[in-house]
């Protein structure tokens, strides 16, 4: 693949009035919006726009969450995201008692943005939550303060380098595992997507040559899955993940010296989930392809190719899973008529380049989408040595009448036009129908390789070595090993 070719898979975006219906109810977008509005009346708060203990309690009674314990704590949360995101705004106080404990600096109000989540468009809701992801990335990256309170450096500030953390590189960290989530969701786009939070750990960490991971390298996966699991339960609630915590079960207690209080349960192979599961929503998947793009990374998208040429479709096509470049297609094809799409696609399938088998086999799962109302551009290339065979299968599906037998010329170039498309596939279950499709030619054709050598396309000597290979009869792989040789002297003689 050139290094211009898209190194993502495509991803199916939800529409925008669909992301943004998710973005606001996501808990802790709600819980801002909902406070924002409380704030009609002026709530008083700190130098930092935070809100004060006493307006604190009141406000997480409004959000009934009173009765939880962690419940100041979520309201807390979702009035810093009303701030950051200009939900509230802060009016400061001329002047006050300084002197008092939880004095007001400050009086926050509903501010301009908070209309925009009933009255704006769906990509002004986006923008709005965009900003609040932000800074929960921010935070999901920041250190747990609590485990590190002792390191605190005298006057309150904090000392980095006692707490051994730099805020690029856990950016950086956390950008890479959203990035890495980011692929193994389009890889396994549809139903049971949930990637395991080890599997997850160990994509960034265990490097792609090792075999078996050291024991080093197994603490380090643990670690950082440890890591994962704060940083999942930070970004949850805004809806950028689902994620299935780790069963607390499986962790280790220790008391202050080191001890064991309670050990971890033993874990079976089934029990792989209570390590964690988690995935992007589409709504995430959504964020982290705008944050990418931002970044100048190529992140295609099904739509992306709708306006563009039948020559950059074919090129597309070949790296898109199956059910997306279904899609793709479909859409391409809608926004145009099916007989100038048809001829736009034929012609855009001929060459003898390296890509060209590639663009034909696009060029006819794309075909297989078009009506019968295209025929007339199919007949036109009847006669065409490069297309006249995929023109034929295109109306034989179809069961339409008057189509010329093919020479046998044309029958050989069009199946090593076939296997030359398909030499390159990756995927075990692809590479499996293609030996059984070269172990079906050589018997229903006696005397295959005495003609296949002879077929005048670039690819016939690189076709053949490939059906010396994958070819389970002995005899027939022999022969067509020597048939591969008698095709490139042919070509370089």
């Amino acid at each position: 693949m050139s290094a211009d070719r898209p190194t993502l898979p495509p991803v199916r975006l939800h529409s925008e009035a669909e992301l943004a219906r998710d973005a606001l109810s996501a808990p802790l977008m709600a819980r801002a919006a909902k406070l924002a509005r409380w704030a009609e009346r002026g709530v008083p708060v700190g130098a930092g726009g935070e809100i004060l203990h006493e307006a604190l309690g009141a406000a997480t009674e409004h959000l009934g969450l009173a009765g939880d314990e962690d419940g100041p704590g979520y309201t807390a949360e979702a009035w810093q995201l009303a701030v950051d995101t200009g939900l509230v705004q802060i009016d400061e106080t001329p002047e006050g008692d300084d002197g008092a404990e939880d004095a007001a600096l400050g009086t926050a109000t509903p501010g301009d943005e908070l209309g925009l989540l009933t009255s704006g468009s769906p990509h002004d809701i986006l923008d709005i939550w965009l900003e609040g992801m932000e800074t929960v990335l921010a935070d999901a990256a920041a250190p747990d303060l609590s485990d590190i309170a002792d390191q605190i450096a005298e006057g309150g500030e904090l000392d980095l380098d006692a707490i051994d953390w730099n805020p690029e590189e856990e950016a950086e960290l956390l950008d890479g595992i959203l990035g890495n989530l980011y692929l193994l969701t389009a890889l396994h786009e549809g139903p049971g997507q949930d990637i395991p939070l080890p599997a997850l750990a160990a994509s960034m960490i265990v490097p792609d040559d090792m075999d078996e991971p050291t024991d080093d390298v197994l603490e380090e996966v643990s670690e950082a899955m440890m890591r994962l699991d704060d940083q999942f339960r930070v970004l949850e609630p805004i809806g950028l993940v689902a994620y299935r915590p780790v069963d607390e079960a499986l962790i280790e207690e220790l008391d202050e010296q080191g001890e064991t209080v309670r050990s971890a349960e033993p874990l079976t192979d089934e029990d792989v989930s209570r390590y964690g599961m988690v995935r992007l929503t589409p709504l995430g998947v959504w964020a982290v392809r705008a944050r990418m793009l931002d970044a100048g990374v190529h992140a295609p998208a099904v739509g992306d190719l709708t306006d563009k040429g039948a020559d950059v479709l074919l090129d597309a096509l070949p790296e898109y899973p199956e059910a997306l470049a279904q899609a793709e297609s479909e859409l391409w094809l809608a926004a145009r008529g099916p007989l100038d799409a048809s001829r736009d696609l034929l012609g855009a399938a001929r060459g003898d380049d390296e890509r060209a088998p590639l663009r034909r086999l696009a060029a006819q799962q794309t075909l297989s989408l078009v009506p019968p109302d295209a025929e007339a551009a199919l007949r036109e290339v009847l006669d065409d040595r490069q297309l006249g065979g995929l023109a034929r299968v295109w109306l034989a599906e179809r069961a339409l009448p008057g189509i010329p037998e093919p020479s046998q010329e044309m029958i050989f170039w069009l199946t090593v036009d076939t296997i030359a498309a398909q030499l390159d596939s990756a995927d075990d279950e692809a590479a499996a129908e293609l030996r059984d499709l070269v172990q079906s030619l050589t018997e229903q054709h006696s005397g295959f390789f005495d003609t296949a050598w002879r077929v005048d396309h670039p690819a016939t000597a690189d076709v053949l070595e490939a059906m010396g290979r994958l070819h389970p009869d002995k005899k027939a792989a022999k022969e067509a090993r020597k048939a591969a040789f008698k095709a490139r002297s042919r070509q370089t003689g």
